[in-house]
């Protein structure tokens, strides 16, 4: 980032390498619900295919194809989890850090609050956003091949269009999507785990009713099928994700509801800094508290 630019383009030129962060942490974190979601398939087909190859060992080749494919799936498993472990979620927790930190200096420079009222050059912004930078320096390597989107600087002016483009638009077109799409999520899960229960207990009582025992070994299935669907959505958090959206979102309209209704009395500069403070401080907590609550400290293993 060159450091001679100045005004609009050294503002241009932080909201492109804010894009690049952005990227390299969406990036990373499609791969890591990719790998996810292969290690509960994979799961799911070392349980499904060890429990036919069980009952199909005198058919010959079909009971040994599926024994051999059960053990190539769990021997997949742990390879696949490596690439989905602590180190990643923690180099894409980082890499949202920074790319919201730099988002939340150009917003609030645009904005002209807190230490940026009355500031004559893009000097503060540019020092903060080195400083950001600097402190992610270990990461760059997942930057490699990212190039920025041709992407307008925000239009914000003031504390006025700093609340219409930055606060309404986290909360109307993030937050609040977020929290539905989440929850949605978590409902699927329980009905799935509901399904694969219900499939569990009928298998059991055939069993017990008809002395089959080749249903019976269907039980067994059913039940690790259901700890791996459980395993995988503690892994992902989804509750606790619609948690946090759904939090963030109600403290961010409180805060929105708040300046309107005080803005409408008084606009001062003061309130036009606190107000920005605050909704940054709200949009950064929900990212500090990712950071308190990696997989691999409290979550269960993948499956």
């Amino acid at each position: 980032m060159p450091g001679e630019a100045s005004g609009p383009v050294a503002v241009q030129q932080v909201w492109d390498r804010q894009n690049v962060w952005s990227r390299a942490a969406d990036r990373l974190k499609r791969r890591i619900a990719r790998t996810r979601l292969a290690s509960l398939l994979l799961g799911a087909c070392a349980a499904v295919m060890g429990a036919a190859a069980a009952q199909t060992m005198d058919l010959g080749m079909a009971g040994e194809t599926l024994a051999f494919g059960a053990a190539v799936a769990a021997a997949l498993v742990p390879l696949t989890v490596r690439s989905a472990g602590p180190a990643a979620t923690h180099d894409w927790t980082r890499l949202r850090s920074v790319a919201e930190a730099l988002k939340s200096e150009v917003y609030v420079s645009l904005a002209g609050a807190g230490r940026y009222r009355g500031a004559t050059g893009p000097g503060p912004l540019l020092e903060t956003s080195e400083r950001i930078e600097a402190d992610g320096a270990d990461l760059l390597h997942h930057l490699t091949g990212i190039r920025a989107d041709a992407r307008s600087l925000p239009a914000v002016s003031g504390i006025d269009s700093y609340a219409r483009e930055r606060v309404r638009r986290q909360l109307d077109g993030y937050y609040r999507p977020k929290a539905r799409l989440m929850g949605g999520r978590v409902r699927v899960v329980r009905r799935i785990e509901m399904a694969l229960g219900a499939a569990g207990a009928v298998c059991g009582a055939a069993a017990g009713a008809f002395q089959v025992g080749e249903i019976a070994a269907w039980v067994a299935v059913a039940t690790t099928l259901a700890a791996a669907v459980s395993t995988h959505a503690a892994a992902s958090k989804y509750e606790y994700q619609e948690l946090e959206y759904a939090r963030t979102a109600g403290q961010l309209a409180r805060l929105l509801a708040r300046h309107e209704r005080d803005a409408a009395h008084t606009g001062s500069a003061e309130g036009g800094d606190a107000f920005a403070a605050e909704c940054e401080l709200v949009i950064s907590a929900q990212n500090e508290a990712w950071m308190a609550r990696l997989p691999g400290d409290d979550a269960p293993a993948l499956p």
